[in-house]
């Protein structure tokens, strides 16, 4: 099973990805979870120790000279379009019980899109992790999907898109969905999060109808206090933990 999940900033988009992943171990699936968020940290949130010293994947300039014999930043000139990627999962990335975290970075933005060394390498990497590996997937990605590719889109089972009660973040919903479509990705769910009464459910529910909806998660002040200990959302007591099971079956 191969997951994106993106959303508009601040909806709780990590902390969501984080619970399916440590969720997902907790019923024995082995799982490659992939921080593609360059201003989140799922390894925080999925508890690893010393999450803030793991290098992000673009940021390493002699993996990247290295795999596509041109340097980090450069534009234009000539590397390597299909660099060499397969041992990179194994290689770089970062274990806690059955997952294994890596850390990509960012894919520079502008114009038409990057046609740069890190973007060109950060892209393989996905195709062959979302095409090749037999792991469950989860992409925790930023609002947009800029990983993704058309290759690589037709093989990802779901985009998930986090939501909350209110207006920006239903538009950065319909923006996805656009993105989305633009890429072939049809496959896409969403989940409500920060759900504090039955009303804030039938906002989501009529706003934007023309999702389907995987599953609703309760507000919850524990899951805040755990983001302010620097805890995993998973290692504290709360109803959204059962929300997600719910959530896994489904899915």
């Amino acid at each position: 099973m191969k997951l994106a999940i993106s959303g508009k900033g601040g909806v709780g988009k990590t902390t969501v990805a984080a619970l399916l992943i440590r969720t997902l171990d907790e019923m024995g699936k082995r799982v490659l979870a992939i921080d593609a968020d360059p201003d989140a940290n799922l390894a925080a949130a999925i508890g690893i120790a010393d999450a803030e010293k793991i290098t992000p994947i673009s940021e390493m300039e002699d993996l990247i000279y290295e795999r596509t014999e041109a340097k980090r930043g450069s534009i234009g000139g000539f590397f390597k379009l299909n660099p060499k990627v397969d041992d990179l999962p194994d290689a770089l990335s970062v274990g806690f019980n059955n997952i294994k975290l890596m850390r990509l970075g960012g894919v520079k933005k502008g114009g038409a899109g990057c046609i740069c060394p890190e973007s060109t390498l950060l892209k393989s990497l996905v195709t062959y992790i979302v095409l090749a590996r037999d792991e469950v997937v989860v992409m925790d990605m930023e609002a947009g999907i800029e990983h993704l590719g058309r290759a690589t889109a037709k093989a990802v089972n779901r985009l998930l898109v986090v939501v909350e009660p209110g207006r920006r973040s239903i538009d950065t919903a319909g923006h996805i969905q656009k993105l989305a479509s633009e890429i072939g990705l049809k496959q896409i769910a969403l989940i409500g999060n920060k759900i504090r009464q039955q009303q804030d459910e039938e906002f989501l529910k009529t706003h934007l109808a023309q999702f389907d909806f995987l599953g609703f998660l309760p507000f919850d002040n524990a899951l805040i206090e755990a983001d302010l200990k620097g805890i995993s959302p998973f290692d504290v007591d709360s109803p959204p933990k059962a929300a997600i099971r719910e959530i896994v079956i489904r899915l």
